[in-house]
């Protein structure tokens, strides 16, 4: 399921104007650029912040502070704002501005003269300080303006010229709390004048910006029966045809934005141009929004969804069922013992060749008889060669894919030993580039055989329980039947869960699993369900017959691969910004990361995290 926005929650969407919190924000900055490293000298700086707080035509708050750019104001905008390096000397920098700025207007509406400047410079900052961008909705009062004033009235709509014909209190004068007590004014003025044309929400307000064709407010109709409850809607075209699927946690406010202009994306318009009808279901919580959703996704592959684009397009790597058992790289495996999902044809085939490599398995395609040996049929290779010892009889050959089973299956992980064995000897030798290359080559391996003994250990549990805190003093409830979500619930606070548990699990859906990866289970909706029950606070009620890692899983070198990402990503940084001929090399830490080490005393098996006992009490 995608990131559900601001958009989802917002429960401004209802409130009348009057109701509705407003925080009005203006910035001055070194200049125009806000995109990029801010180390780079073409890109600008925040260098103060001012905001005012409003509702109702009441004043509840006002925050201004100056701002460390981290770098000198050129000339022209000292000239313009008459703020100078020295005045901004020992102000606090963004990365203690922000956070403060978030929270001052948490909840609100962001109000800005020319929002897409003032906007853009807090977003880029956001990303740059690694916080995460609340995506508030944004008001922009130019564009207001230009809709609701004739140009015989206001030719410009510079904040000045407003200011004036709307006679605001304050005067702006480049200086951004007076800048934003002037835009207060004036967003007051422009509200006025729409009050009287049947704008009394900000839901009505959006709808009256110029971004919103006729056409999407008349189709405002089509979620007048969609309910405020969690679940999948469902955009229908001419021909019923599904056009869109999404989810929310509150469906009507998030189909209303479709018809009044929230999301300006050129699809989505033509999109709802096309629409029809918009149906819906009603889900429990997210986690079966999210299931819904990937089955509709799966079932109708939308045309507007990016995601439905080329559904469940894996590549898998099997081994070949012949006398001398090869891998394969497949779309559609017929067994459980696959290595994957793959994205790219070219990943699954890197790390075939590096299982082969360092479990013995052929990499020859010639098919071989029973009755023949390995050898005659391989052709010699001085790059490359196949790992297979020539002259092998069947009986002689099949204790490599016996390990190479062992090893998709999570029973044995000597073969992983051995490569970062042979990547340690690389790097003492000297062989930084070959090591690099089999380090990168090892990562990845091992990161996709543990993320699939996960979700294969999950989609063996025949049935298991689980339950979450609603945040309400309720529980989010699930039955998972071999990976998959056979039935929710919920049960609300004051509720006893257990009697639900016991209705939910009588009628939940029956799942046979077929001859496939993951019993043949969509790999999202695994990966989603082991995701959730990932989340803090889940307690898991019951599992049969229980649910934990292999005991030779590939987990064991996870944290070996982590950082091995994180050094080749270190070293490509430290070889794209320093001088080689004058700056060291990388260590061989940076480049290669800690060796690896087989923690088998830590645990025998990779178990569930202990949680709490869940309880009827709750």
């Amino acid at each position: 399921m995608g990131q559900l926005s601001f958009a989802d929650v917002d429960p401004l969407a209802d409130l009348s104007l009057r109701e509705t919190t407003f925080v009005v924000v203006d910035l001055e900055t070194t200049g125009g650029r806000a995109k990029g490293d801010a180390t780079a000298a073409n890109v600008d700086a925040i260098t103060e912040i001012g905001a005012v707080k409003v509702r109702g035509g009441t004043v509840l708050g006002e925050l201004a502070t100056l701002v460390d750019p981290g770098r000198s104001i050129p000339p022209q905008i000292v000239e313009l704002t008459g703020i100078t390096s020295a005045m901004v000397r020992d102000a606090p920098k963004i990365e203690a501005v922000l956070p403060m700025f978030l929270e001052f207007a948490r909840g609100a509406v962001l109000v800005a003269h020319n929002a897409g400047f003032d906007i853009g410079f807090l977003r880029a900052a956001a990303e740059r300080c690694q916080i995460v961008w609340p995506r508030p909705p944004v008001l922009c009062t130019v564009r207001l303006a230009r809709r609701v004033l004739t140009r015989d009235e206001a030719p410009s709509v510079r904040l000045s010229a407003l200011a004036r014909l709307f006679g605001a209190s304050t005067t702006p004068t480049h200086r951004a709390l007076d800048d934003a007590r002037a835009t207060v004014d004036v967003l007051h003025g422009l509200i006025e004048r729409v009050g009287n044309q049947g704008v009394h929400t900000y839901t009505d307000l959006r709808s009256y910006l110029p971004d919103v064709t006729p056409e999407q407010r008349r189709k405002r109709a089509l979620a007048a029966n969609v309910p405020h409850r969690p679940g999948v809607y469902l955009f229908r075209g001419p021909a019923n045809e599904v056009l869109y699927v999404g989810t929310a946690v509150d469906l009507r406010r998030r189909v209303n934005q479709y018809f009044n202009g929230s999301d300006s994306r050129p699809r989505i318009k033509e999109m709802v141009a096309l629409t029809s009808a918009v149906d819906h279901v009603e889900c429990a919580h997210d986690l079966e929004a999210g299931v819904r959703e990937l089955r509709l996704l799966a079932a109708h592959a939308p045309p507007y969804n990016r995601r439905s684009k080329f559904p469940q397009r894996w590549w898998w790597i099997v081994l070949t069922d012949e006398a001398f058992p090869r891998f394969s790289i497949v779309r559609n495996p017929k067994g459980d013992s696959a290595v994957g999902p793959f994205r790219s044809r070219a990943d699954a085939v890197e790390t075939a060749d590096l299982l082969a490599r360092f479990t013995g398995v052929r990499t020859c395609t010639a098919r071989i008889a029973r009755s023949a040996r390995h050898g005659p049929a391989c052709p010699e290779r001085e790059l490359s060669p196949c790992p297979a010892p020539r002259d092998l009889t069947a009986a002689d050959y099949a204790d490599a894919p016996r390990r190479a089973t062992a090893l998709i299956d999570g029973v044995d992980n000597t073969a992983l030993s051995a490569v970062l064995s042979r990547i340690a000897e690389l790097a003492e030798r000297n062989r930084y580039e070959t090591a690099a290359r089999l380090r990168d080559h090892a990562a990845a391996a091992i990161s996709v055989l543990w993320r699939g003994q996960r979700l294969r250990a999950l989609a063996a549990v025949t049935e298991l329980v689980a339950a979450r805190p609603d945040g309400y003093g309720g529980w989010h409830l699930a039955v998972i039947r071999h990976g998959q979500l056979a039935a929710a619930g919920v049960a609300r606070r004051g509720v006893p869960p257990m009697p639900v548990v016991d209705a939910i699990t009588a009628a939940a859906q029956s799942v046979l699993p077929v001859p496939a990866p993951l019993g043949g289970a969509l790999v999202e909706e695994v990966a989603l369900v082991m995701r959730w029950l990932g989340q803090p606070g889940v307690r898991i009620v019951r599992a049969d017959p229980g649910w934990a890692s292999p005991l030779g899983s590939a987990g064991r070198y996870a944290g070996w691969a982590a950082a091995a990402r994180s050094a080749r990503l270190a070293a490509e940084q430290a070889l794209d910004s320093s001088d080689l001929l004058s700056e060291p090399h990388p260590t061989r830490e940076q480049l290669f990361g800690r060796p690896g080490v087989d923690r088998s005393d830590r645990a025998v098996q990779r178990r569930l995290p202990r949680r709490e006992p869940f309880s009827a009490a709750g």
